[in-house]
C-alpha cells in the first residue's frame, strides 16, 4: 500500500466534507497521540495484538471534526508461528454531543481507510505475501477536557473488512493537545460598476442625500431605506444606544432603552483564580462563590451579572472570549450547584479592559484575571 496515496485520499475528504462556515468562527486542531489493543476476526488467524499511532483532528465546528488517522501493529499467528506487520490509514467524520467548553464530550464516529497487513514472515525467517484491505468504521467514546489545552479520549471501534468480510475491535486510550484560534472571514469587496456621476452619500450608509431623511447617521449602523438607524423592538430607541434590545412593544423605557433603571448596589470580588488560558474552576472555591448565592437568596428582589476579566497578554479578542467563558463557569456553578434561577444571573465577558493592576508584572497578570459579582436591583 502506498502511505502517501492514502494521506493524500484523507486531504481530499477532508476538504470535501468542511461545510461552509460563517464569518467568525472558532475552531481547533488536536494532535491524538494513542495506545491501545486490536481483536483480529477469526478468518485473519491472528492474535489480539497491542497497537499504537496517532491523529490528526480539525474540529471546524463545535460538534463536528474531522480526523486524519494513523496506526500500526506487529500480530503473532494464531494457529502457525510467525507474525504480520499491521499498517493503516484511515479518515473519520465525528460528531461531539457537547461543544469543546463542555468537560466530558461523548461523541459517536463513522470512517474509511486502507489497511496494510504487510509481509507474513516467521520465526524461521521465511516471508510470505502482502495483503491490502479496504476498512470501514464505526466508533464512539468520550473526550474529558482537563484543560482549555489537554485532554485526555477512550474509543471503542467496530471495523469491518470489505474484501473479505471481516469485522475487527479496537479499544484504545489516549491524550490529545489543542490548538485553537478564532478566525474572521474577511467580508466580499464588490467592485461598482463606474458610473457617469456618483450621487452624494455625506455619511456613508448606503441612501445617497436627496433620499436621507436621518442624513447624520453614524458611520457603520445599519439603517433603513429612508437611512434612518433601525430600532429592532420599536421603543423609540436606536439599536446602537439600546441597552435592552428586546423590550416589551408599548413599555415605557429610559435613554438606553431599557424598563426602569438599573443599579449596582453591590459588588462582590469572587477569589477564583484561572490559570493561565483557561476557564476551569476547582471545587475549592465553592465558598467563595457561595457568598454571592447567599446574598441573592436574601434579597429576591436582586439580580447578579457576573463580570469575567483577563490580563493583556495575547490577542483582545480572544481574550474578551476566555473572559466570557470564566464568566459563564462561575454563573453556572451558582445555577447548578447553588440553585439560584438562572433568569436571575447574567454571564459578561469584558476581556482585558478593566484592569485593577499593572499588567507589568506577574502578581498585577494574576490579580486581573478575576471575576466579580455585581448585585443589581430595578428602581
Amino acid at each position: 500500500m502506498s502511505i502517501m496515496r492514502s494521506c493524500a485520499m484523507a486531504a481530499v475528504a477532508a476538504t470535501l466534507v468542511t461545510p461552509a462556515i460563517a464569518e467568525e468562527r472558532r475552531d481547533t486542531i488536536y494532535i491524538n497521540p494513542f495506545a491501545g489493543f486490536q481483536y483480529f476476526d477469526d478468518k485473519r488467524s491472528l492474535d489480539e495484538s497491542a497497537t499504537y499511532g496517532f491523529g490528526v483532528e480539525y474540529r471546524f465546528l463545535p460538534n463536528w471534526a474531522i480526523e486524519g488517522v494513523y496506526s500500526r501493529a506487529n500480530a503473532d499467528h494464531k494457529y502457525s508461528n510467525g507474525d504480520s506487520d499491521f499498517e493503516e490509514v484511515r479518515v473519520d467524520g465525528t460528531y461531539y454531543f457537547a461543544g469543546p467548553e463542555e468537560k466530558w464530550n461523548p461523541y459517536v464516529s463513522l470512517g474509511a481507510g486502507h489497511a496494510d497487513f504487510g509481509n507474513d514472515s516467521s520465526r524461521m525467517g521465511t516471508s510470505g505475501s502482502n495483503h491490502d484491505e479496504t476498512r470501514v468504521n464505526v466508533g464512539t467514546g468520550v473526550r474529558y477536557n482537563v484543560t482549555d489545552s489537554f485532554s485526555l479520549r477512550g474509543d471503542l471501534r467496530e471495523f469491518h473488512g470489505i474484501d473479505e468480510s471481516t469485522f475487527d475491535t479496537q479499544v484504545s486510550l489516549g491524550f490529545s493537545l489543542a490548538f485553537a484560534r478564532t478566525t474572521t472571514d474577511p467580508e466580499p469587496v464588490s467592485v461598482p460598476a463606474p458610473v457617469p456621476a456618483k450621487p452624494v452619500d455625506t455619511d456613508n450608509d448606503g441612501v445617497v442625500d436627496a433620499k436621507d431623511a436621518c442624513p447624520t447617521t453614524p458611520q457603520g449602523v445599519k439603517v433603513n431605506s429612508r437611512g434612518c438607524e433601525l430600532d429592532s423592538d420599536n421603543d423609540g430607541v436606536v439599536n446602537s444606544a439600546d441597552q435592552c434590545p428586546n423590550t416589551t412593544a408599548g413599555a415605557d423605557v429610559d435613554a438606553t432603552g431599557c424598563e426602569g433603571v438599573t443599579e449596582t448596589i453591590e459588588t462582590f470580588e469572587v477569589e477564583v483564580q484561572f490559570p493561565t488560558n483557561s476557564s476551569v474552576i476547582g471545587n475549592k472555591y465553592d465558598d467563595e462563590i457561595r457568598r454571592v448565592a447567599d446574598f441573592l437568596k436574601a434579597h429576591p428582589e436582586t439580580v447578579v451579572e457576573i463580570g469575567g476579566h483577563s490580563d493583556n497578554r495575547g490577542d483582545a479578542d480572544y481574550n474578551q472570549f476566555l473572559s466570557k467563558r470564566r464568566a459563564q463557569a462561575v454563573a453556572q456553578r451558582l445555577t447548578d450547584a447553588l440553585g439560584i434561577d438562572p433568569e436571575r444571573v447574567t454571564a459578561v465577558g469584558y476581556g482585558e479592559t478593566e484592569p485593577v493592576a499593572t499588567n507589568t508584572t506577574a502578581e498585577g497578570r494574576a490579580a486581573n484575571r478575576r471575576v466579580e459579582a455585581r448585585i443589581q436591583v430595578q428602581r
